[in-house]
């Protein structure tokens, strides 16, 4: 059974922050944050309905995988969007994600593990793509766990934890790999996950999605450099789980 994405009714998005220079908007997990070959039919994009939204045009500063959930900032000026740019690339934005994974890792910890650029098999060329790893580091804290009385795998009970989730770099899928890495994969990562728990939190909880969400961000505003602190509530599906499962939220925002 494949996890494919699930179509997204085309919807205006929810804005979470706007002036004269940015706009944040809340992005549904499911839908493309611009363009790409990943899939080539697809006529539904974030940008594009931001653009049509707010009825001028906007440039993407940062991106979220189409299984993530949560905060999407553009820039509405070119000079905004390089100044931004910069706080990206120099790792200065702080970035907070929720996310459910198999197991119970540690209570906190960093993975300082480097990632090579991956291509993907729709990109028939990427010069860009190198086989030198690029140092990625990623800071973690558990949250809260489960034990359900159920043998999804090879043991009798199967262990989920509730994990906040800070990339101190900004490499493609790194919160997915690193949590690969150290073997506690997101639940609904139909790349770097295992089929065997994503098909069972589909079955029991009705929850086809990536379990990824950027709930906060915190950027510097292109004007005057005052931190600019933008929040996402957390997507429906994924509060309803977190419910279920008997698990309360931290304010991630602070």
């Amino acid at each position: 059974m494949s996890y494919a994405p699930q179509p997204v009714a085309a919807t205006t998005l929810d804005i979470l922050y706007q002036d004269k220079r940015l706009v944040a908007v809340h992005k549904p997990a499911g839908l493309l944050s611009h363009r790409s070959t990943l899939d080539r039919h697809a006529s539904d994009f974030a940008l594009q309905r931001v653009r049509n939204q707010i009825g001028q045009r906007v440039h993407l500063v940062h991106r979220l995988d189409r299984g993530t959930s949560g905060v999407l900032l553009f820039a509405l000026d070119e000079a905004a969007a390089r100044h931004l740019g910069h706080q990206f690339a120099a790792g200065q934005v702080h970035k907070r994600y929720l996310a459910v994974v198999r197991g119970h890792p540690a209570e906190h910890g960093e993975i300082d593990h480097p990632l090579s650029r991956r291509r993907d098999a729709y990109e028939t060329s990427a010069p860009d793509c190198s086989q030198t790893p690029q140092a990625a580091l990623t800071r973690y804290r558990r949250l809260a766990t489960v034990e359900l009385p159920v043998a999804v795998d090879r043991y009798p009970t199967s262990r989920y934890a509730l994990m906040l989730l800070e990339p101190l770099t900004g490499r493609r899928h790194q919160l997915r790999r690193h949590m690969q890495h150290i073997g506690h994969p997101i639940i609904g990562d139909a790349t770097y996950g295992k089929g065997v728990h994503n098909r069972f939190f589909q079955r029991q909880f009705g929850v086809r999605r990536l379990l990824l969400a950027c709930l906060a961000m915190q950027v510097r505003h292109p004007d005057d450099e005052r931190p600019i602190r933008l929040a996402a509530p957390l997507a429906p599906e994924f509060a309803q789980l977190v419910q279920t499962l008997g698990w309360s939220l931290p304010d991630l925002a602070r």
